[in-house]
């Protein structure tokens, strides 16, 4: 009789201790996924701003072509450029601070942008070439990527923080370092509304 219940404890035990690691595994594991999916997230972001860095030299050529007096302007966008493309980001270890660099590097590129575009306007010429219209067309689609790419990587680290801090998964996600991962915040001033002025 005391055989009997020994071998029901014992089996019991096994059972438990089976289950306690099938779930530790399965948790475990679906973290690891969380987390590769935040870093695919990350690299599709670095894709678009490459490709909008790689438009860059193509719109200054065309520009310089026509706009010889604007040295200045041209200057800044190559200088951002080069300061954005600078900035590496680990994927695998994404912290506020990173990313805070990484979107000032690139604020700091649109605005040069946006400078060289708003010369272009004194230009007709440079309007009506073709070349210019097709980068500047380029630079508006990947720039919609952007925003698109940004927003899949903020959904994809909100999932994933979300599953870390929840019980009983936070336990594990503690005691094998799945720390939470930070989101792009928006523009300073992205709340206010552009002033526009038909004078």
């Amino acid at each position: 009789m005391m055989k009997k219940g020994c071998l029901i404890a014992i089996a019991v035990v096994v059972l438990l201790g089976f289950a306690l690691f099938g779930w530790v595994k399965g948790t475990y594991n679906s973290m690891v996924k969380s987390q590769e999916g935040v870093e695919a997230a990350w690299a599709q972001v670095e894709n678009v701003y490459q490709r909008r860095a790689d438009l860059i030299p193509n719109l200054v050529e065309t520009v310089k072509g026509y706009a010889k007096h604007e040295q200045e302007t041209l200057e800044g966008v190559i200088n951002a450029r080069a300061k954005a493309t600078s900035v590496q980001v680990d994927a695998s270890n994404l912290d506020e601070a990173q990313i805070k660099k990484f979107q000032e590097a690139q604020g700091e590129l649109t605005q040069a942008l946006s400078r060289l575009i708003a010369v272009s306007e004194n230009y007709p010429d440079l309007k009506a070439n073709q070349n210019f219209l097709e980068l500047q067309s380029q630079l508006e689609g990947t720039e919609n990527r952007i925003t698109v790419e940004r927003q899949k990587f903020n959904d994809t680290a909100r999932a994933y923080n979300t599953e870390i801090r929840t019980f009983p998964t936070n336990i594990l996600a503690g005691i094998f370092n799945f720390d939470r991962k930070p989101y792009f915040e928006a523009e300073a001033g992205a709340d206010k509304a552009p002033k526009v002025s038909f004078d």
